[in-house]
């Protein structure tokens, strides 16, 4: 398999050596988490300074015995060396029983560096705090991006990439197939396995099916406002009977397992956040494809959902932004300053591109202000707003 170096997120390790957090990478499943480990112990190897690396994966057959706690922590302690530094990286770490109770007696005990991966059925961003004692920095990872993509498959052509990219995604174990009926039974059983193991081992689901019927609704509605009452009322009027308790909770199920990412709404005007009919969006289009194919493929709200990711993947709080009846897309927010943030397939129509820039005019503080289209056209400005092609912001290195 090709592999190409993420940047991002080996920069965003090797900013964290030598902190006495535990490191621990998250993210939907195979989208390189093992991989990205593997890139980084190569690159402390690289610098000649002496040090001492302990790397167990448990999935292997080699590390077999080591998936009781004792076992594991009477390993790393034989290989643990004196007078230089000491880096843990584990891969599957849930797989030893007591995990929880060995990571947290070697980080007490101060002698590594710790790094981890692990199924997402017990290494949740939010079981992190509670496993752990807060003692995490998390590293969030995401399918490939866009300029991710053009590493891999090297394009001279953005335009056309991008088409590629909308529905082929990010999922890059998915490029070794060459039909592509056979990389959406790849890309369909990543969400399978997600669902049955991520999902209803974790929280002991009783009823599997409506697990899926939810996470195909999501998947259908991509970028609207959904509210758990909407999908219990559509559920149940397709004659399959639940409720809002039962939906709530497995919406945030599908959440914590990396699949989807909600997205709360901010009122603009009022400058608060509101809770109620959040927004969802897919952790990689492919997803979609593979699972509920092609119908109802609305591109303005499929574009969305690669903003959206963008956004996270770039290391933005992003909200929905609410203006009265009007909404802005994405609010985006870093170190605080906000960016609005409009999406949208085709504004060539001049009654569209008024429509789509009279919720942001209607906006009176300075914050910059943006119009992410399918335009295939360089950058412009109308009034002040950025207007510029969805290809080129995705492949831009920064906003």
């Amino acid at each position: 398999m090709k592999l190409i170096e993420r940047a991002s997120y080996l920069k965003q390790l090797q900013n964290v050596i030598g902190t006495p957090d535990i490191k621990v990478i998250t993210g939907v499943r195979r989208s390189g988490k093992s991989k990205l480990m593997d890139a980084f112990i190569a690159l402390l190897e690289e610098d000649g300074a002496p040090k001492n690396i302990v790397r167990i994966k448990l999935n292997l057959k080699q590390f077999e015995a080591l998936k009781t706690g004792d076992a594991l922590y009477r390993y790393i302690d034989e290989h643990y060396r004196e007078s230089v530094t000491n880096y843990l990286f584990i891969d599957e770490v849930q797989l030893c029983d007591g995990f929880e109770t060995i990571i947290n007696s070697l980080y007490e005990e101060e002698r590594f560096d710790i790094y981890l991966t692990g199924s997402n059925a017990f290494l949740l961003s939010s079981d992190l705090a509670t496993l752990f004692g807060g003692r995490v920095f998390e590293i969030a990872m995401f399918p490939f991006s866009f300029r991710e993509y053009l590493l891999y498959y090297p394009e001279n052509d953005i335009q056309a990439a991008f088409d590629r990219y909308v529905i082929k995604g990010g999922m890059s174990g998915s490029y070794l197939y060459k039909d592509q009926r056979d990389a959406r039974k790849y890309l369909a059983g990543i969400v399978r396995t997600t669902i049955t193991k991520d999902i209803v081992t974790k929280f002991r689901i009783e009823n599997e099916d409506l697990l899926n019927m939810i996470a195909d609704f999501l998947m259908d509605n991509i970028g609207s406002k959904t509210s758990i009452r909407k999908i219990a009322n559509t559920l149940t009027s397709n004659t399959y009977k639940t409720n809002d308790k039962t939906c709530g909770a497995y919406v945030e199920y599908l959440c914590r397992s990396f699949l989807f990412y909600p997205l709360k709404r901010y009122d603009v005007k009022g400058k608060r956040y509101l809770e109620s009919d959040k927004k969802y969006y897919l952790a990689d289009l492919s997803f979609r494809y593979a699972t509920i194919g092609t119908k109802n493929a609305d591109y303005g709200h499929l574009y969305k959902n690669l903003v959206a990711i963008e956004l996270l993947r770039r290391g933005y709080e992003v909200y929905v932004g609410q203006l009265g009846e009007k909404e802005v897309d994405f609010v985006a927010v870093k170190e605080g300053v906000k960016t609005y943030i409009l999406v949208c397939d085709d504004i060539s129509r001049p009654e569209t591109l008024q429509r789509e820039v009279s919720p942001l005019l209607s906006i009176k503080d300075a914050y910059p202000k943006m119009i992410v289209a399918r335009t295939k056209h360089p950058e412009s400005q109308v009034e002040g707003i950025r207007i510029i092609d969805i290809a080129e912001w995705l492949f831009a290195s920064q906003n």
